[in-house]
């Protein structure tokens, strides 16, 4: 299999990783995460050859072919079928069946193929993109943010085709709930190395913790043995009778390895103000129709009424109209008919591709913020900034020389300077990586107000959502009840060919809370004899640590008196003490781990609930 050792990759002053090793096995399927710029792609592209490592060697078995999903998709051709034929051999030019069976096999039927490629969804484009790379029967798909604006039954499709292709597969998303569909492994870069677990992204990042608390742990019990190696050394290296024990140390401190304090990276923080209220209803939509013409009408008759602490989610396919019942209800568009009432206390914040497009390209980071509320002081629009990542002297930088992505965190910014009550986003997860997505899912959560989100996110649907208006073939619908309720209830009607998962249905709040009050019980249980483990080796540890610590303190004074004698058997039985601490410390990590595991797999339990 492919194999990277001591790989090291720097742009200028950057340093994206160094000395970084990893194996590919047979059958493995990666997730591939870290945050945005870490070098992700970067890596992809050593492995394809499209750049060139610093340092190391990158060895990939003769024969072994590698096909490569990229975010952007480009076509040349004016038929799917001379697309297809494009990834065909030279020796192979005229064998164009064997593209074709591939596209039957991908959902195109025989009319498709005479079709012009940009004709299609962008879920469709992808598998057009899936057949070209399968044409060249690759051993490997390296895909690169293959999610990217693809809707709920494109990423659903293309889930269930990873799971079940044979080969090796390593893929960057931002969709956690994708990833871990699809994969065997999670790997990371992280400090500018990889991490590698078997298992799903929550494992891996309760992995990453429980190392990071154990290296804080050593760190400071180092910092603690250096400081006393120094006094030792700083007191007894100018005596001549206690001058030979003070280099003895001096070659200790030498010898200890350098642990500096661990570097994290900068998080969003979201915390939406939530305006007081005493309606219970803030907005009523009635029997509201939009199009473009009399011939051209996306949806029609769309009634529900948003409830204060209710969230609403907008799915469908692309292109059927989701953003523009936003952008109705958000008055960015005007409704051929029907009613839009506001509660007259309803404050709204509105995030969305129209709204990034009105930021003003000549205004700082800094002003745009203060658009959204300019009785803010100084201080509260740069704490904003700061917890949209714009810190120093970045707050002063122009909008029109940002990104698509640092566009879509000042439009955040805006929104969170606001006092609102009811919050329109569409696509609020583009652009995301996946703690800054946890973070902003939990704001959702927690914001008393009211929600109505367009998103292809199947995880925030099934963790903020009350209510669905579902974009179909036939138009748009109302549907009282969650994301797990409408695949039970209704599903997906392109899906009728396949397989349906059946799942229980939502039961009743009583019968919720006494299911939940039974998991944390039977959680607990299972918890209960490890916590109880773990904190005998805590006390342990500490007692050991309070016996070092004395045994040191007499370390010092039988060298003062120069009894060499004493300070030989005192230093062996530090060293005994030392090495006993890093055992119950290593037994301490796995307890915590399985700690971990059980708190994770009730976690899980309990929001299904």
């Amino acid at each position: 299999m492919i194999e990277l050792s001591n790989i090291s990759k720097s742009y200028g002053f950057k340093e994206l990783f160094t000395n970084l090793n990893f194996r590919l096995n047979s059958g493995n399927k990666l997730g591939f995460v870290g945050r945005n710029g870490s070098g992700k792609s970067t890596l992809f592209k050593l492995i394809l050859g499209e750049e060139h490592q610093d340092d190391g060697t990158i060895t990939i078995p003769k024969g072994y072919k590698i096909g490569a999903l990229k975010q952007h998709l480009v076509f040349t051709e004016k038929t799917v079928r001379e697309e297809g034929a494009l990834a065909l051999s030279e020796d192979d030019q005229y064998s164009v069946y064997k593209v074709e069976k591939i596209l039957f096999g991908l959902g195109f039927t025989l009319e498709d193929l005479d079709k012009d490629p940009l004709s299609f969804s962008g879920g469709y484009q992808i598998r057009i993109n899936l057949a070209k790379l399968l044409v060249t029967e690759p051993n490997l798909l390296l895909l690169d943010e293959p999610t990217n604006y693809l809707d709920i039954l494109s990423l659903r499709w293309l889930s269930a085709f990873l799971k079940t292709f044979p080969g090796e597969v390593i893929i960057i998303t931002h969709d956690r709930n994708f990833m871990d569909s699809v994969t065997t492994h999670t790997m990371g870069l992280v400090r500018r190395t990889l991490e590698i677990i078997p298992g799903s992204t929550h494992k891996f990042y309760a992995q990453l913790a429980s190392n990071d608390e154990h290296f804080e742990k050593q760190k400071i019990s180092q910092d603690k043995k250096r400081k006393e190696l120094e006094e030792f050394i700083a007191k007894n290296k100018a005596r001549a009778s206690t001058a030979a024990q003070a280099q003895s140390k001096q070659k200790e401190l030498d010898k200890m390895e350098d642990m500096s304090a661990l570097k994290n990276d900068s998080d969003l923080s979201f915390d939406f103000n939530f305006k007081a209220t005493p309606a219970k209803v803030l907005l009523d939509i009635k029997d509201v129709s939009f199009g473009y013409s009399s011939d051209n009408v996306l949806f029609k008759d769309i009634s529900f009424t948003l409830e204060k602490g209710e969230t609403l989610g907008i799915i469908g396919k692309n292109g059927k109209g989701k953003s523009t019942l936003l952008n109705v209800i958000a008055g960015e568009l005007k409704q051929l008919s029907g009613k839009i009432e506001y509660n007259s206390s309803s404050t709204f914040g509105h995030f969305g591709q129209t709204n990034i497009d009105h930021l003003n390209p000549d205004n700082t980071i800094m002003d745009e913020v203060y658009v959204g509320n300019p009785r803010l002081a100084e201080s509260s629009i740069r704490g904003i900034s700061a917890s949209m990542m714009f810190t120093g002297e970045d707050i002063k930088k122009k909008v029109g020389v940002l990104s698509g992505g640092e566009k879509s965190r000042v439009m955040l910014g805006k929104i969170l300077a606001k006092d609102v009550n009811i919050l329109f986003l569409d696509e609020p997860t583009n652009h995301l990586d996946m703690q800054s997505i946890d973070s902003l899912t939990k704001a959702i959560e927690k914001f008393d107000g009211s929600c109505i989100v367009v998103t292809h996110s199947e995880e925030l649907l099934r963790r903020v959502c009350d209510r669905l208006i579902i974009f179909s073939k036939g138009g748009a619908d109302y549907f009282d009840g969650g994301y797990d309720d409408f695949l039970e209830r209704i599903g997906w009607e392109e899906e009728e060919t396949e397989v349906k998962v059946k799942k229980a249905p939502k039961m009743n709040k009583k019968d919720a809370k006494k299911l939940r009050t039974s998991l944390l019980a039977e959680r607990n249980k299972l918890r209960a004899p490890l916590k109880k483990k773990v904190d005998a080796l805590e006390a342990e540890i500490e007692k050991i640590e309070d016996v070092i610590e004395s045994e040191k303190h007499e370390l010092i004074q039988a060298s003062n008196s120069g009894d060499n004698k004493k300070v030989s058997e005192i230093s062996k039985l530090i060293a005994e003490q030392e090495q006993k601490a890093e055992g119950k410390f290593a037994q301490l990590e796995v307890l915590q781990l399985e700690v971990d595991e059980i708190t994770e797999e009730y976690d899980k339990k309990l929001e299904n609930i």
